[in-house]
């Protein structure tokens, strides 16, 4: 009989410092594998020369080249569907345990518990644990038990909650002794699962002190460009919630900390709310006679409505895979509130395009703009596209390099006359609500 081993799954955790999961399976009675599986049913959906899979691969390659030159030991890459691939390591290893660090989506629930059950049949113990957040699921919640579904007491609370848990970052690498040494561990290039690099690079992340002190002060105004690009590292995981949480509190920066409870806040709806990813929080925002033109929704997703903010907001997408957040608030809003098309195009939209993809985050404020969702914009707040270009791109910096053609004579006309689009939409809205 073979040694026991034990595993350690990477997914949306893909750092080898202060990793939860990583250090419970470290800490454990066995000689850790650590695998990454490129999970086909997730894959076969996206596009080939998707930047957020070019992001992962390159981010494991780092990875595995660091654990491989200082510790001669690796990761094992897979492709497939994952209960297939625990199906062959089984054959080829005896297993006592597999770890791994929780995810919150509803797909990522539903694979846990497939897995979970599998294993079990097999007496191999399935461990998982809270890495991705400070707080999860129903760690903050009224005294009644239920969940917070306004975002200011939920801040609150969660602060008040900070401040009484043993907050550490866990020292992962002095445990890298424990890892199975093996430097021939399964490699997978862009081209074995179907893929081909990306020309949209993620871009690196700044936290350094000046870009949290002046983010209250910058964070609005698309043009400055001064935002700290965390989303696609938190997002899959590069980077450690903790370490930016002991920053924001070092720069003693409220708003760079709130803005890290959001993502928390939106996360805990999603987990206590799973129906929202594609049906309103609000049920009776459902009976909206949404106009859903398909010409129209193309205009927006090209960036030629003719009303340039907007228009530079969706050229930026499209061409970096990124868009300032005041300008998404924008975006998002026109989408509903001017062309009255469902905020589920405009969600699925942001899906395929945006680097820091996060179902919560992407729902919960897209639910927003729309009205819909916790916590919402009051249905009859709509934004102006011209005169938001007064507030935040003054200059028209931002305009002039993401939409340089607004001045000339072939640049669209708008698309739609504000006050007439604004009124049909109160109208729309009324009706369906009253």
């Amino acid at each position: 009989m073979d040694k026991k081993i034990n595993i350690f799954w990477f997914r949306r955790d893909l750092r080898l410092d202060d990793n939860v999961g990583f250090y419970k399976a470290l800490q454990s009675d066995a000689s850790v594998l650590p695998i990454f599986i490129f999970d086909s049913d997730i894959l076969d959906r996206l596009p080939e020369n998707d930047a957020r899979v070019t992001f992962i691969h390159n981010t494991l390659q780092h990875m595995r080249k660091e654990l491989n030159d200082i510790y001669g030991s690796s990761i094992a890459m897979f492709y497939g569907k994952p209960k297939e691939i625990f199906a062959q390591l089984i054959k080829e290893h005896t297993i006592g345990s597999v770890f791994t660090n929780h995810d919150y989506e509803p797909y990522a629930n539903e694979r846990d518990n497939t897995i979970k059950e599998f294993l079990k049949d097999k007496n191999i113990e399935f461990k998982t644990y809270k890495d991705h957040v400070i707080f999860e699921k129903n760690e903050v919640v009224k005294k009644d038990g239920k969940p917070y579904m306004v975002y200011t007491p939920y801040m609150r609370i969660w602060k008040e909650k900070f401040k009484t848990i043993d907050f550490k970052i866990y020292d992962t690498k002095s445990l890298f002794g424990n890892l199975i040494k093996d430097t021939n561990t399964v490699n997978l290039s862009l081209t074995d699962i179907g893929f081909k690099t990306s020309s949209q690079p993620i871009t690196a992340y700044d936290v350094n002190p000046k870009v949290i002190q002046n983010y209250e002060e910058t964070r609005n105004f698309p043009a400055q460009d001064s935002t700290s690009r965390l989303g696609p590292h938190l997002r899959f995981g590069s980077v450690s919630v903790r370490k930016m949480v002991e920053k924001a509190i070092a720069e003693t920066n409220e708003i760079f900390w709130q803005e890290l409870i959001w993502r928390e806040f939106f996360m805990q709806i999603l987990w206590h709310f799973p129906h929202t990813k594609d049906a309103a929080f609000k049920p009776k925002y459902e009976r909206i006679e949404w106009r859903n033109n398909e010409a129209e929704f193309k205009l927006w997703c090209k960036g030629e409505t003719g009303y340039p903010l907007v228009d530079a907001g969706m050229r930026q997408l499209n061409e970096t895979g990124f868009m300032h957040n005041r300008v998404r608030m924008l975006v998002g809003s026109f989408l509903c509130k001017h062309l009255l098309i469902d905020w589920r195009w405009g969600e699925a939209y942001f899906a395929e395009k945006l680097h820091d993809y996060d179902m919560s985050s992407n729902v919960g404020n897209w639910q927003w703009v729309a009205g819909c969702g916790v916590d919402a914009a009051p249905y009859f707040r709509i934004f102006n596209p011209t005169s938001q270009i007064q507030k935040f791109d003054k200059n028209l910096d931002y305009i002039k390099q993401w939409a340089p053609d607004f001045q000339e004579l072939t640049y669209p006309q708008p698309m739609v006359d504000h006050k007439m689009a604004r009124e049909r939409c109160l109208t729309t809205y009324k009706s369906a609500l009253n």
